[in-house]
């Protein structure tokens, strides 16, 4: 005989399931207003037994998947509907946001008419389904897409005092890096969202599974040179997806652009020629970061003193890391997580950009 306790769980199941697919059943056209409420959130696996907890995963469904946009400006407006979709957005930061995106002549995802991507959404997200990819909400960071960064030897996910995007800005699924964006620009689309750029150091924790504190990471009062050289020289050495070098397992397969080239790098002809981001279910930290390796290369920042760390309201200079999509056939540096790279494009301060550099946000939580 079923019991009622079994029976109400299945009928609660039946109605997740259900919800759940009517929400992705329809795609959306571009023009069509969405809806009010955030859908970042659809999926509700019920416990196998009355008292454990159910678990909720993020939407891996992009809104407008297929949709090429022919100009810069269609592109930023499909963007900015996907965020408006997911829930990215709360209060007046979708405002705050347009003002930033738009200061920026070329800030987006490739200049449309110079792009070669090598994937699209929808087979990102076919790939992603046919693994089985999909994170479980992280309340602590009150965001969507987001992850919890922390010492899993002393803390648990709660204990988190910074979360991190889960995948290159916009933060999305199976959607294409923003590129063409200053370290500046960066700094400011972050917290247009009440977010901020990472620190190297916390960048580097997500990457590696391990947040190390910030007076272990730094040695504040020298030279960047040899701050980065006694850095390096103790650091763990790992890879967002384990201990050994493989570039197969990110994306790294793609090219430079064949008409007209990147040399000299010009947005008329150089195309961010990148993949959509967790469109590789391996290239996945243990805290579930996606894209560390490969794709694109990352802005941050590296706070030269300790009043300059994010978490307390200061602002380092500018640090890149990551590799990009054409590693697999020229390795132009190292990439391992915790690797510090010199002070590229020192010269331009706040303002350099390009076409395989992007970036991911930060957001300081817990009180």
């Amino acid at each position: 005989m079923i019991g009622r306790g079994t029976c109400a769980l299945a009928l609660l199941y039946l109605v997740a399931v259900a919800c759940s697919s009517e929400e992705g059943a329809t795609e959306v056209s571009l023009t069509a207003e969405p809806t009010a409420t955030a859908t970042a959130v659809v999926t509700v696996v019920p416990s196998a037994t009355a008292t454990a907890p159910a678990v909720t995963y993020e939407n891996e469904k992009l809104p407008h998947g297929k949709f090429v946009a022919k100009t810069l400006e269609e592109q930023r407006e499909a963007m900015i509907r996907r965020m408006r979709k997911l829930g990215v957005f709360s209060g007046n930061q979708e405002k705050a946001f347009r003002e930033v995106l738009e200061s920026g002549k070329w800030i987006g995802q490739g200049n449309p008419a110079a792009v070669e991507h090598p994937m699209t959404r929808e087979e990102c997200m076919d790939r992603r389904a046919k693994a089985g990819a999909k994170e479980p909400v992280a309340e602590v960071c009150g965001s969507p897409y987001m992850a919890p960064v922390y010492d899993p030897e002393t803390q648990k996910p709660d204990d988190a005092k910074v979360c991190i995007d889960r995948y290159e800005f916009p933060n999305l699924p199976c959607d294409y890096p923003v590129t063409w964006v200053t370290t500046k620009q960066a700094q400011k689309i972050c917290q247009s969202l009440g977010k901020r750029l990472c620190d190297a150091h916390e960048w580097e924790g997500a990457c590696a599974g391990k947040l190390l504190p910030a007076e272990a990471e730094y040695k504040f009062g020298g030279l960047r040179t040899s701050m980065r050289w006694l850095h390096n020289k103790d650091r763990e050495i790992v890879w967002a997806y384990g201990k050994e070098k493989d570039h197969g397992k990110c994306g790294t397969s793609s090219h430079r652009s064949k008409k007209g080239g990147c040399s000299p790098i010009k947005w008329s002809s150089c195309g961010s020629n990148t993949y959509p981001a967790g469109a590789f279910p391996e290239c996945r930290s243990p805290f579930g970061v996606y894209d560390q390796h490969g794709n694109a290369a990352e802005h941050m920042l590296l706070p030269m003193k300790e009043d300059r760390l994010g978490a307390r309201g200061g602002q380092g200079v500018p640090e890149m890391k990551g590799s990009w999509f054409i590693w697999s056939s020229k390795e132009a540096h190292i990439d391992d997580c915790r690797w510090r790279a010199p002070a590229w494009h020192d010269n331009e301060g706040m303002n350099h950009k390009n076409y395989h550099l992007s970036f991911r946000c930060c957001k300081d939580v817990g009180g």
